[in-house]
Formats: structure tokens, sequence, C-alpha cells
């Protein structure tokens, strides 16, 4: 392992874009590379053979990190604490991130089981719906533009590594779903079978896509118009609607419970 780089200038040109990965929200299309801050995110990366390019670590947790951190990236970086703290966005600074390089983009598959996010803002949404669809074998994410930046620090924590286990296409006009040719499936709150009778028939399709909307508006209507099939999710105790991301994990689920073993 070679030394690490060190850095005491709060003008490096490193640590002013680090500064600006870890804050803000779309900075990474910018740089092409990301920050992820703590070892559950990198042990994700790692796993599915995902490298980091830029290990970062505060001066007093340099010395403890166990040699599975210090040789995860290609270089490493050690900083002194407070530059640390004033970096990470956590309450309890995890004292080691690491940057990666922005995956290049993919083209559609249009036979892969799908998620379409369409408009969704809320990161903490958008991270728990990739997880979900990660859990659920659902190995591509469409987000149309207007969703939450998919690679933004908050949809990264949110997401505990799903990222690396998924196809994201970011950004995407509604004119990239002419391309899918599985069933598009979309969630409303007052048309279409309950997904529970739907269970009871065996009648959802797999692969398909889930297409879940903006936390307050739904879907558009030029996805509506799109939609093999409107599914309800019955809720006996009275609510007026679910949240965006638990009403994905309870659609999710349902679509493989017909073909797991």
């Amino acid at each position: 392992m070679s030394a690490p780089t060190l850095i005491s200038s709060r003008d490096n040109p490193f640590l002013k874009d680090l500064r600006r990965l870890a804050s803000g929200s779309t900075d990474y299309r910018k740089q092409g590379r990301f920050w992820a801050e703590g070892d559950h995110l990198v042990r994700a990366a790692l796993q599915r053979g995902v490298r980091p390019e830029v290990g970062v670590f505060s001066e007093t947790f340099w010395p403890l990190a166990k040699e599975k951190y210090t040789q995860a990236a290609i270089k490493n970086v050690v900083i002194p604490d407070v530059f640390y703290d004033a970096i990470s966005a956590l309450e309890s600074p995890a004292r080691m991130g690491f940057v990666f390089d922005l995956p290049a983009s993919a083209p559609l598959q249009a036979h892969v089981a799908t998620v379409i996010l369409d408009r969704v803002q809320d990161a903490g949404n958008v991270g728990a719906i990739l997880r979900s669809a990660s859990a659920f074998g659902f190995k591509q994410v469409i987000a149309l533009k207007g969703t939450a930046a998919l690679w933004s620090p908050k949809v990264l924590r949110s997401g505990m590594g799903a990222h690396w286990g998924l196809q994201l296409l970011e950004g995407a006009d509604l004119s990239l779903l002419d391309g899918l040719q599985v069933p598009v499936l979309v969630t409303s709150s007052h048309r279409g079978h309950f997904l529970h009778q739907l269970l009871q028939k065996k009648e959802l399709p797999m692969p398909c896509a889930w297409a879940l909307g903006h936390e307050g508006q739904g879907v558009c209507a030029e996805i509506e118009a799109r939609a093999n099939q409107h599914v309800r999710i019955a809720q006996p105790g009275g609510e007026e609607s679910l949240n965006v991301a638990t009403a994905a994990a309870i659609c999710l689920h349902a679509s493989v419970t017909l073909h797991l073993g």
C-alpha cells in the first residue's frame, strides 16, 4: 500500500471539489464523480466489483483504518479531522468516505423488470425505492426529468448500496419509455383492480415496469395513457394514501411473489 496524500490546506483544489460533491445534489454531474461516505457503501460497491477512485480519511481515523478500507481505493487522501467534519453531512461523521467515478450511461433494456420514477422529488423516497428495486429483482430504474438526483449524497445514503446492483437511467424523457417491451403498471387510489386480488388470480405480470409518480400529483397523464394496468392497494385502516416508497415496496414485492420458488 502506498503512502496516502496529506492535505493540510482548506484551499486545496481536491478539497474544494469534495465539499461541492458532499453538499450539492447535482455537482456530481459536472465533475463526473460522486461522494459516498461510510463503510457500508464502499463495501456494497466492492462486493459488486466497483472500486472507488479516492479514499478520504480523517487524520485520527487513518491509523485505525482496517486493511480493506485503506486498500479499497486506487489513491488515499488524509485530511485534518476538522476538515472532514466540515465536509460530512452526517450527525456523527464516519471519518472516511470515497470518491467514485460516475458510471457511463447505459442503453435501455427493453425486456428487463423496471421501475419508472416520474418526478419523485424526495431524496429519501428515491433512495428507498432503489433499495426495494434491487431487493426484489427490478434491475433497471428510469428516472424521468424532475426526479431527485440519483447519485446525490442523500439518495446514496437512503439507497444503502442498492445503486451498484441497478442500471440507472437518469434525466430521461418520456419518449424513452416507448422502447419498453414489458407491461407498464401504474398505482392509483381510485381505479383499477386491487393488488391482493391480482395476486389471488395470479394476474400480475413479471417482468413488468411499475410507474411511481410525484408525491402529491402522482404520475403524469402521458404515463397514465401508457399504462397496461392500473392497480390499487387496499387500505382497510382508512388512510387517504400511502407514501410513494411504501407503495413501491408493496407493489414490487407482490410482483415477484408469484414467481418465488
